[in-house]
């Protein structure tokens, strides 16, 4: 199981005790800040992306109440904003819909951090399955992810 991974990762970086399981899902924005009692914006969203131009997934973690802005992507990208199918996912990314996160993902995966994140001091994201979380401090987040460079792409 994918949350299996997220947690050995974070043990193995010193960070376990971050990792919070919850009996409820944690699989959207919404559902996921009200089981942590956060505000939305807390939440670090993956945004899963095909660029067919390039031929690999793209992950954009951006604060939870952003979404995609199809002009600023492909001026940042070079190419058209596509969501994976949901069945291709775990396949590109290497977790679930519902648990993507930006760690333990595909080596193929291009990793990229949205300007939305740098207004949040803790930030949740999720930890590899649809009811597990990671509370992190902004820098904390910023050592653990392995990301290529911050975009601005969300509205």
């Amino acid at each position: 199981m994918n949350q299996l991974k997220v947690k050995e990762y974070l043990i193995n970086k010193g960070f376990g005790e971050r990792f919070i399981e919850f009996d409820e899902s944690t699989a959207t924005v919404e559902a996921a800040a009200i089981a942590i009692g956060c505000e939305s914006d807390q939440i670090a969203k993956s945004i899963t992306l095909y660029a067919p131009e390039k031929g690999y997934a793209i992950l954009v973690v951006a604060s939870g109440s952003r979404k995609i802005d199809n002009k600023l992507f492909k001026n940042t990208f070079g190419d058209k904003a596509k969501m994976l199918k949901y069945e291709d996912v775990e396949d590109l990314v290497g977790h679930r819909v519902g648990g993507v996160c930006p760690f333990e993902v595909k080596k193929s995966t291009k990793v990229y951090l949205d300007e939305s994140l740098k207004r949040q001091k803790i930030l949740y994201p999720a930890g590899g399955s649809s009811n597990t979380v990671v509370r992190l401090e902004f820098e904390e987040f910023l050592n653990l992810c392995d990301f290529i460079d911050w975009v601005s792409v969300t509205k």
